[in-house]
């Protein structure tokens, strides 16, 4: 029988693609295995998720990890004997370990690197690729993606409010067609971005960093480069939102510096049911602010028979939280970040929590990303329906894309892609 007992742990800094400080952790079986994982770390970032420990100061901007990797010394001398397979276990010595209610002493950074690492190595000591191992034998889907053309908000120095602006395509047989559409879509808006001269460079998650006039201008481009990539927008392509409110909103008041308007709730829930009106759009995130739990369930009320409503700042990938929000009826998705959560076993079961709800659920990356490619497995591997990485540029969005790319061949004639199913509403194209 193989030896999963856990023999090592060790963390080193690395760096992600805005070129700052984040952990790695390497694990070591007895068997002999080894296994790594590396912390994202988010721009715009929920006031309940888990915190990253950073050293403060001058070195790096305040950013470096060496307490992060402290934090993994002293995590490893309480792992040691303990056995990778047993990940909840792991995880709830972790979470003990810290004894604070945001991860806060050993850090979300540390916490998050370990905890994924540690879902490595169980799946190498296996023999199976990491969604396989968490299948367990248990049908999967290929994720819908979700891809960002436009970056704006916190990850575009707040060029545009809005925070993405992405596709959909659910309509197509595959999810390599899926991305074969995107592709052509995010070629013919680069193409008309420069011919408009409204291109000033890249986001953080490699979408386009615009120079528009107004919030819909962007909307309207981006119906132009589905047209001009010869796709039919509402029928083949859909548009998905990161509005990212609370970026922009708080206390009931909503403040779109490029348009030029101070809006209300109310004033908020008529724009954006505005845009749903006029562009077929999807999917919308964080319409409202995270403290505007009431503008939610308004929006949704309003508006979640038609269109998926995702909380991110506002659930922060906590199953009490989505329970809660299936309760009241403010959301009817939910975002899923491992390093929001603190572990993977708090990840997964913010996951089942939406599940169990009839929720839309949507594995997602962070701003800053490196060449980790969890994400990709546990989209698969949970069955959760859809992945959001960034846009279609930029390795350490790539690496994410064409992992699920390679798994979807190796399922063959077997692999089922999600494309409409993962809506958490009834469409036409269902």
């Amino acid at each position: 029988m193989t030896d999963t007992r856990i023999t090592r742990l060790q963390g080193r800094r690395v760096w992600d693609s805005r070129g700052r400080p984040t952990v790695e952790a390497d694990v070591a079986l007895a068997c002999g295995v080894t296994a790594r994982a590396i912390a994202p770390a988010g721009a715009s970032t929920g006031s309940g998720e888990a915190l990253e420990l950073r050293d403060g100061g001058t070195r790096f901007g305040g950013l470096d990890v060496t307490k992060a990797l402290s934090s993994i010394r002293e995590i490893a001398s309480s792992l040691e004997g303990l056995d990778a397979r047993d990940q909840a276990g792991i995880d709830t010595r972790l979470v003990a370990l810290d004894g604070t209610a945001n991860r806060s002493r050993l850090g979300g950074n540390a916490i998050v690197a370990t905890s994924m690492a540690v879902l490595q190595a169980a799946a190498a000591s296996a023999g199976e690729p990491l969604w396989r191992y968490l299948a367990d034998g248990r049908p999967v889907r290929m994720p819908l993606p979700e891809v960002q053309i436009f970056g704006g908000g916190a990850h575009a120095a707040r060029r545009v409010d809005v925070q993405d602006f992405m596709v959909m395509c659910p309509a197509a047989g595959s999810f390599s067609e899926a991305l074969e559409w995107t592709a052509e879509i995010y070629l013919a808006a680069g193409a008309l971005m420069k011919k408009a001269g409204k291109l000033q460079g890249v986001a953080d998650e490699g979408g386009y960093w615009p120079a528009f006039d107004s919030n819909e201008q962007a909307l309207d481009m981006l119906m132009r480069a589905i047209a001009d990539a010869g796709l039919r927008a509402g029928e083949q392509v859909g548009i998905s939102l990161d509005i990212a409110a609370s970026e922009f909103g708080r206390d009931g008041r909503y403040v779109l510096a490029l348009d030029g308007r101070s809006l209300d709730t109310g004033e908020m829930i008529a724009m954006l049911g505005g845009w749903l009106d006029a562009y077929p759009i999807l999917s919308i995130e964080d319409p409202l602010a995270e403290d505007d739990q009431d503008g939610f369930r308004r929006f949704t009320a309003a508006h979640g028979g038609r269109c998926q409503i995702i909380g991110d700042d506002l659930l922060v990938t906590n199953a009490a939280r989505v329970a809660s929000s299936a309760a009241e009826g403010y959301t009817n998705a939910v975002l899923i970040k491992p390093n929001q959560a603190g572990t993977i076993t708090e990840t997964h079961a913010a996951l089942a929590a939406g599940r169990q709800a009839g929720f839309g659920t949507i594995v997602s990356a962070r701003s800053g990303e490196t060449e980790d490619v969890t994400i990709a497995h546990l989209s698969v591997g949970w069955d959760a329906g859809q992945l959001k990485v960034g846009s279609f540029s930029r390795s350490e969005r790539m690496a994410k894309w064409n992992e699920v790319l390679r798994i979807e061949e190796s399922l063959g004639r077997d692999a089922v892609f999600s494309g409409w199913s993962a809506l958490p509403f009834k469409h036409r194209g269902r």
